[in-house]
């Protein structure tokens, strides 16, 4: 089969990336670009407006994400996991060099659109180091893991920026030694990076979980939405935050997600929770927050101001409907966002998924299964006998 014609648009879009990588974006002018992509620059103009509208469209059109969450797919297990994370995403930033050099050293002069779209790449980068760090079972000594992942792309960042500004600004002699430094300084006493407990399990019962929907359908949409999926998908606080409106694949016979991260999957979106149905599969809560929306940000879950929310933006979201005092019915306590993950987990275990199976789709190992195996089996054992007491 002959490989898919590139439309003009998408020829300019790669042809800015590849000089803007080689030149830096004040170097790459927009005639190199226009003659690079075999168009004339009445074309390049009257699709993007300018060299900055054309910028923009590299920030939100190249597959950033999806190219780090391939590499990282490829360390996955390494022996050193912060090592090999470091020297990937030194190769990774070393590809676009003067791209990178640039977009740091020009961001306080870009257009607010193109911050804007700086600062969504950065964050969706900063998801896939969570979720690399979490499959590691990897957190750094003090901080949370969002922190952690923050502080590492921070100085790896830094490191490679001054590589590329010239051999004046090199502070390390040897990327080794640089590394080497960072696994020293990130890590605990012991010499390695700590272990994460186990979760332990607080699913929640069919009551409470009803309630919490009628308390987020209150809010708005995308407090629903976000309960919706979080409930019907089981992903992590992490996941959500770096959920994309392309990530939502749905139609009349089913609805999946797509997750990024280094173990990628896709998920079903069940409308079935906890016995209650939940829409369809295209006209849910999830659907109906996307078609609500007028603006065009790629993440499904924003603020107020159009930004992405973070990680720690997902969790006070979710505090705001689910802390003790809200009118959450049979609610003890406030409800972690991890909780919804584990009713997920033991719903489908209930239902008859195999360990196997739902390691697969919640991307845990088969061992960190092993709790919610037996607490399914506990509540599994006993529905059985209030069965037989309810049946004399």
């Amino acid at each position: 089969m002959s490989e898919k014609k590139l439309s003009s648009r998408e020829r300019i879009v790669g042809s800015a990336l590849s000089l803007f990588a080689e030149q830096g974006i004040t170097a790459a002018t927009t005639k190199q670009i226009a003659e690079k992509a075999s168009v004339n620059e009445v074309t390049l103009f009257r699709q993007f407006g300018s060299k900055q509208g054309l910028l923009l469209a590299v920030l939100q059109e190249v597959p950033i994400a999806e190219n780090m969450q391939a590499a990282l797919a490829e360390i996955t297990g390494a022996n050193d996991p912060l090592k090999a994370y470091g020297s990937t995403s030194l190769d990774l930033l070393g590809q676009v060099p003067e791209l990178v050099r640039s977009l740091i050293g020009e961001s306080g002069h870009l257009p607010l659109e193109n911050q804007q779209a700086l600062s969504s790449t950065l964050q969706q980068a900063n998801q896939q180091t969570i979720s690399y760090l979490q499959s590691a079972q990897l957190s750094v000594p003090g901080l949370s893991v969002e922190a952690g992942a923050k502080l590492l792309n921070a100085m790896i960042l830094g490191h490679a920026v001054m590589e590329f500004s010239g051999d004046g600004c090199v502070l390390w002699e040897k990327d080794t030694d640089f590394l080497q430094a960072l696994a020293v300084l990130m890590s605990p006493p012991s010499g390695a990076l700590a272990l994460r407990p186990p979760e332990t399990v607080r699913d929640l019962s069919a009551d409470v979980v009803r309630s919490l929907f009628q308390k987020a359908k209150k809010i708005g949409p995308q407090e629903y939405a976000l309960v919706y999926v979080a409930f019907g998908a089981g992903l992590r606080a992490e996941e959500l935050a770096g959920l994309l409106r392309s990530h939502s694949l749905s139609s009349k016979t089913q609805h999946l997600l797509t997750v990024v991260g280094p173990h990628s999957r896709q998920v079903p979106l069940n409308r079935w929770i906890m016995g209650n149905r939940y829409g369809s599969y295209n006209k849910n809560p999830l659907t109906q927050w996307l078609k609500s929306r007028q603006d065009k940000q790629p993440e499904v879950f924003i603020s107020d101001k159009g930004e992405p929310l973070s990680v720690n933006d997902i969790d006070k979201l979710w505090a705001t409907m689910s802390d003790i005092e809200s009118d959450i019915e049979g609610a003890e306590e406030a409800i972690a966002i991890s909780q919804a993950r584990q009713t997920w987990c033991i719903e489908l275990l209930i239902k008859g998924v195999s360990p196997e199976s739902l390691s697969i789709l919640s991307g845990l190992k088969i061992e960190e299964l092993e709790a919610y195996t037996r607490r399914a089996k506990e509540k599994a054992a006993l529905e059985q006998a209030l069965s037989i007491d309810q049946k004399g």
